[in-house]
């Protein structure tokens, strides 16, 4: 899907497709197919179902980048173009929007954290592999908290409007999340995989692992501050996505917040 999505964006502006390409934050975070898929002879691939609906999630999180969702909607939505398979097509059934800020975001987070008791519980359904660097080439295998939420902080912080830096940059630090939160995953939900999230020069692929699954995170005396920032930060993944390769379907994550 990343190489399909590059292609038309080629095709109506090659200036923003290689300004996507080139983003160090990415700020393309595309979902991939989401749906019921068989078996392929391929390595690394999967087949899609004839007749099957899938759904695509696109988020753009630099506000520079506003152009990029403009032209996929114009070219898929409004302008009828469909992917060509090997046996049949896909085109877009049906397509549902919402614009949204950083400022919003918190807005709606402080509003959340006075109606709610302070130990109320964010649930994270990582429904594609989440890859998030520790180092060098290593991910994370687990949702940790630390590790989860330092990673949304880096990406909130990069994508943040430049004029608005000095009200919505988040001051926190993995030591606020690790000591103010636990995180309780599913163990029936849990799972790892191996994902290809590029092909070096020689051609050979790029593998990353990542986690899968459900995990809640549940406030343990926080402040609420660290309330409002985190509340933030798990909505603010719903658009740019969690960790590393967003672009190319790692990372998509659907989120709920319970008492």
């Amino acid at each position: 899907m990343y190489g399909a999505l590059l292609s038309e964006l080629g095709e109506s502006s090659s200036a923003v497709s290689q300004r996507l390409h080139d983003s160090s934050i990415g700020s393309l975070h595309n979902s991939g197919l989401l749906g019921s898929f068989s078996g392929s002879d391929r390595r690394h691939h999967k087949q899609v179902e004839k007749g099957e609906r899938y759904d695509l999630r696109l988020g753009v999180t630099d506000p520079d980048d506003q152009e990029v969702f403009e032209a996929l909607a114009n070219a898929f939505v409004f302008g009828g173009d469909s992917l060509e398979l090997a046996d049949g097509e896909f085109v877009v059934a049906d397509f549902a929007s919402t614009n949204t800020t950083h400022e919003e975001l918190l807005s709606e987070a402080a509003a959340v954290v006075d109606d709610l008791p302070p130990n109320f519980e964010i649930e994270m359904r990582f429904r594609t592999p989440t890859c998030i660097r520790e180092a060098d080439e290593i991910t994370a295998m687990f949702p940790a908290r630390g590790t989860v939420f330092r990673s949304l902080l880096r990406k909130w912080n990069k994508t943040i409007p430049a004029e608005q830096a000095d009200q919505l940059e988040l001051g926190l630090v993995r030591e606020d999340f690790e000591a103010n939160l636990i995180e309780k995953p599913d163990e029936s939900a849990y799972d790892t995989d191996v994902v290809m999230v590029n092909r070096g020069e020689d051609g050979d692929p790029i593998l990353r692992q990542g986690f899968l699954g459900s995990c809640t995170y549940k406030f343990k005396d926080a402040s609420k501050a660290v309330r409002t920032a985190t509340t933030a930060l798990a909505s603010f993944a719903e658009y740019g996505g969690v960790g590393g390769f967003v672009a190319r379907g790692c990372g998509t994550v659907e989120v709920e917040v319970y008492e």
